[in-house]
């Protein structure tokens, strides 16, 4: 049984900062990317970071120079430092991972529960 819970979300006013924090347990053989996604009331499931097992990131447009992924892959942690947040930042950040429990199981992709941001003063 794999799980990926998220943590870290809270309220915040604009210009604030946050850290989410997505770690993976279970029987877990190897995990290739992780992602952050968010979705915010009446939109659509959308991605915002990713980051593979040796370090390879991409960033949507939007958080570029505010938003920094990063990952433990000893403690099969992820984090996503968001710094100077904004009120449409304000979404649920659900974190996944492709990931292989056994070294000849094929890959498949796990999400979390997902943890509320909320930017606003």
């Amino acid at each position: 049984q794999v799980q990926l819970v998220e943590s870290g979300g809270d309220l915040v006013q604009p210009g604030g900062s946050l850290r989410l924090s997505c770690t993976a347990s279970g029987r877990i053989f190897s995990i290739n990317r992780m992602r952050w996604y968010r979705q915010a009331p009446g939109k659509e499931r959308d991605l915002v970071a990713s980051i593979d097992s040796g370090g390879s990131i991409v960033y949507v447009d939007s958080v570029k120079g505010r938003f920094t992924i990063s990952r433990n892959n000893a403690q099969n942690t992820m984090y996503l430092q968001m710094n100077n947040l904004k009120p449409d930042d304000t979404a649920v950040y659900y974190c996944n991972a492709d990931l292989k429990v056994n070294y000849d199981s094929r890959t498949m992709t796990y999400w979390g529960q997902g943890t509320q941001v909320t930017v606003s003063s």
